[in-house]
């Protein structure tokens, strides 16, 4: 990972935590995939993607294809079933631009697929 990145996925957990989330993990990594952070909400796990973008970009979202959510998905299940945790859990996005990792969106309990149909 590139150190802008890096930088991201740090803002990320820190205001993840500000929200009052449990952070759990950072960049869980199995054959399938990775998910750059897994926080708890109460009872719910949230699987969180991470999108940065220097510069103002509609893409941060089209960034996120059917294969990148194929493999978040099984990466996901990969995390479950290791972890032996319930099912109760959804994914997240955090969307962020600018070279302070400016907020843009925080989309929570994204429907995988719903990125190519244009819904967000």
């Amino acid at each position: 990972m590139n150190q802008k990145g890096s930088t991201a996925e740090e803002w990320a957990a820190q205001f993840l935590q500000q929200q009052g989330l449990t952070l759990i993990a950072r960049n869980y990594r199995c054959r399938f995939g990775e998910i750059d952070a897994i926080a708890r909400d109460g009872t719910t796990l949230i699987f969180m993607e991470v999108r940065w973008r220097q510069r103002t970009s509609s893409l941060l979202i089209e960034s996120i294809d059917a294969r990148k959510q194929r493999c978040w998905w099984l990466t996901a299940q990969h995390y479950l079933a290791r972890h032996g945790l319930p099912a109760h859990c959804r994914f997240d996005v955090l969307l962020l631009e600018g070279s302070h990792c400016h907020l843009r969106h925080w989309l929570q309990n994204v429907e995988l697929g719903a990125f190519s149909r244009g819904s967000y």
